[in-house]
């Protein structure tokens, strides 16, 4: 039965997931990886902001010759994508690819898969089994179909990780993901009922923007907050980097991981009287590239702004045309509105050198216009 702090640990590259491990933030390239330099140029991109697992399409095997290549340029484990083309996951082995994901009942003979299985022995190198709510057997379906699709997907892993386990291979990672988060978080609480393989997380085909992004949040912090996931892609019609930035967001608002500074931000009301909205866009820009633990409070007036700054290491309350500044809810100063922005950073600052982060705190530059 999976828990995170007991699952079977597996190796990726220079990471290990499970076994209690951090949830780790994963993505996948949106280039064509028989372009080296264009993959390359993306996950470089992508490390800068913390992506710490990349997966990359290999539907030829011209993109299979690739990933050689692109690991001698990159830094983050790197898994290749494949679809029914055994050979192509002999390839990526070859070139040395951290993980391979690739559903051995959908390869062929079982002489394909003890092919594929006997190399990843040799080369400790684990297979990802992704079932997908799209893609399902029309056996089972006939079979399970009745007690509903999550029941689908679960016995679709199963059938997959059985031909494994037969071949003596338990190096598994397992993915049961979905568009529908009811039937995703299902199929998720049902596996791990069963099994202690490490599992990736995600809402596949989420959507774009705000509702992808929205839609990716609910489903996945949903499953998270049971205690089920190792890794998480977040699976929004947007660039990789979105994807990396939302899923990091999900990660600190569960008090999984802490990335970044933290920002409270009220939404306003009628009772505003300085124009927050403006004031929190800036302050979380200035804020963004900070890789510091802090929480920072941006609120618009004193019904629940005091007392949500006293949670932050430090925080801005909107008054009229002033803002007062508190510092583990005690009260700093108060400022007119016209300085709180410039005023307020410099507090920020003083708190990043407080706890030891004084390179941060030097990277912050204030625009002059304020």
């Amino acid at each position: 039965m999976y828990t995170r702090d007991k699952t079977r640990p597996v190796k990726i590259g220079k990471v290990t997931i499970g076994a209690g491990n951090p949830v780790l933030v994963q993505s996948m390239t949106q280039t064509k990886t028989a372009d080296v330099r264009s993959t390359v140029g993306q996950i470089l991109d992508l490390e800068k902001i913390d992506c710490e697992i990349i997966r990359v399409a290999v539907p030829d095997m011209e993109s299979a010759k690739a990933i050689g290549k692109i690991k001698k340029q990159i830094n983050i484990p790197l898994v290749a994508d494949i679809h029914f083309q055994y050979l192509l996951a002999l390839e990526v082995i070859k070139q040395g690819i951290d993980k391979v994901r690739i559903n051995p009942g959908n390869i062929g003979s079982i002489d394909n898969v003890k092919a594929v299985v006997k190399v990843c022995k040799e080369k400790n190198v684990p297979i990802r089994i992704g079932v997908n709510m799209g893609s399902l057997e029309k056996d089972l379906w006939a079979k399970y179909g009745k007690f509903g699709i999550a029941r689908v997907m679960v016995e679709s892993a199963t059938r997959h990780i059985k031909i494994l386990e037969d071949l003596k291979f338990e190096n598994i990672v397992v993915s049961l993901k979905g568009s529908d988060n009811v039937v995703t978080r299902q199929a998720y609480l049902s596996f791990a009922k069963r099994f202690d393989y490490p599992l990736h997380v995600g809402i596949t085909e989420s959507g774009p923007s705000i509702a992808g992004a929205v839609k990716s949040a609910v489903g996945i912090g949903s499953i998270l907050a049971e205690g089920i996931g190792d890794t998480i892609r977040v699976s929004v019609s947007d660039s990789p980097q979105s994807q990396v930035k939302i899923a990091w967001n999900i990660l600190k608002s569960l008090k999984l991981r802490q990335k970044g500074v933290e920002i409270i931000s009220c939404p306003t009301c009628g009772r505003t009287e300085i124009d927050l909205i403006s004031l929190a866009k800036k302050v979380e820009k200035i804020l963004s590239k900070i890789n510091a633990p802090i929480q920072v409070a941006v609120m618009g007036c004193v019904v629940n702004g005091p007392g949500e700054a006293s949670f932050a290491d430090i925080g801005i309350c909107g008054g009229k045309k002033q803002g007062a500044i508190f510092k583990k809810g005690k009260l700093l100063r108060t400022i007119p509105e016209k300085e709180i922005f410039p005023v307020f950073i410099e507090e920020v600052k003083k708190v990043l050198v407080e706890k030891g982060y004084t390179e941060s705190a030097e990277k912050i530059k204030i625009p002059q216009t304020g």
